[in-house]
């Protein structure tokens, strides 16, 4: 068993590092102003990135990105993760990533002119329509929005909501059931629909925690009636909606896991700082109480402990796929969001009031990336997978 990193992903790693701390945590005092007014120096951002060669990580150099694979990009992954505006300024923050592998693998050669080229260049944003607020967003299988085939067109009717980065986005992958008589996989179909078709509505952003964002910075409601677009748009084929969403969720928690871990790492370091140079009597730190140090000692292990499962997930991933490697891909799911948590909560008590503060990057990851247990899975749909594959080998089937 070889732990080593490869001295070309290590000198990638510490350039990305190097990056991030020159480029973007400068930036982040001014993350209350919002995407729009970030986004003249996030665009200078961006072009600094792609004249070092960092430029889309998950995609292949002959498409304009890095080529990099799962484990490499992972570790890149971390780094991006210390500050909020990471994987924007590298053009592989989610959910931009995951429609550039959609229209990848399943994307026509027109889609792919059309839609892929400008995404993996940077010119235009997407987003990903699935979750629907009347109904749970871990049973893909289960949809209100319909597509119906009229002619040379599909017409789809339905109401989506946290669509992330809907507003100013150029077009949206909706899923919606195409067969309502088919098996419960077979039914939903996802479907390329730009944003300025008529009946496709951005409702509002939604505001979560204090902040409806704007911009890729956002959460969005919209509506689709009668929103007609051609039948060329599907996807994949009719019925292959619920196997490309499964085909884009293994490698995007790869992705999340280790921008969780990176997220870690940073409110480790901002801890480990506080506590060497608060004082909380003359000459003694706050660090010499022994409390703290429990925090440091636990969120270092419990850190260290994610970081491999994730890596042993995507090592499993690139040498058995996805579908052979589901118990670590749930498994890291909901062990490494509980671990930001925790790592997040003790850092933020260790600043006290200024923890809840802008003045710190604490009080924004701790606002948005409490929904790290929610989104591509709750921890407790992730769990019952795992138990239920667990069980399945003593012999007990649980339907």
């Amino acid at each position: 068993m070889d732990f080593s990193i490869p001295e070309e992903t290590q000198k990638l790693v510490a350039k990305v590092r190097a990056f991030v701390a020159t480029h973007l945590i400068p930036l982040e005092p001014r993350l209350a102003e919002g995407f729009r007014a970030l986004t003249p120096a996030l665009n200078d951002a961006r072009s600094e990135a792609k004249r070092q060669g960092l430029w889309a990580p998950q995609i292949a150099r002959e498409q304009g990105g890095m080529g990099l694979d799962l484990l490499s990009h992972a570790m890149v992954s971390e780094e991006l993760g210390r500050s909020p505006l990471g994987h924007y300024s590298m053009n592989c923050q989610a959910p931009d990533p995951g429609n550039m592998e959609i229209l990848h693998l399943f994307g026509t050669p027109e889609q792919q002119a059309q839609w892929l080229r400008p995404l993996v260049l940077g010119e235009i944003r997407s987003c990903f329509a699935m979750t629907e607020r009347e109904r749970p967003g871990s049973n893909p299988t289960w949809l209100s929005t319909r597509a119906v085939r009229d002619g040379d067109s599909w017409v789809i009717d339905g109401d989506k909501w946290f669509c992330s980065s809907a507003d100013g986005a150029r077009f949206a992958i909706v899923m919606a059931v195409t067969d309502p008589e088919a098996p419960p996989h077979l039914r939903a179909s996802q479907i390329i629909v730009p944003l300025e078709t008529p009946g496709f509505e951005l409702v509002r952003n939604i505001s979560v925690m204090g902040d409806a964002g704007s911009g890729w910075m956002s959460h969005a409601e919209v509506a689709l009636r009668g929103c007609r677009v051609p039948l060329e748009n599907l996807l994949g084929g009719q019925g292959a909606g619920f196997a490309i969403a499964q085909e884009r969720l293994g490698p995007g928690r790869i992705h999340h896991c280790m921008r969780w871990i990176g997220i870690c790492e940073r409110s480790f370091d901002l801890m480990c700082a506080r506590a060497a140079t608060r004082e909380i009597a003359p000459g003694r730190a706050l660090g010499t109480r022994q409390t703290v140090q429990t925090w440091i000692a636990d969120s270092r292990a419990s850190i260290d402990a994610a970081r491999l499962m994730v890596l042993n997930a995507a090592w499993q991933m690139e040498k058995r796929g996805a579908r052979a490697a589901r118990i670590e891909i749930s498994t890291i799911k909901y062990f490494v969001a509980n671990v930001m948590q925790e790592v997040l909560d003790r850092a933020l008590q260790t600043h006290g009031a200024l923890g809840m503060t802008d003045d710190t990057v604490l009080a924004s990851f701790y606002r948005h990336e409490r929904a790290a247990r929610i989104y591509d899975g709750a921890d407790e749909v992730h769990k019952t997978v795992v138990a239920k594959r667990v069980l399945r080998a003593y012999g007990l089937e649980i339907k």
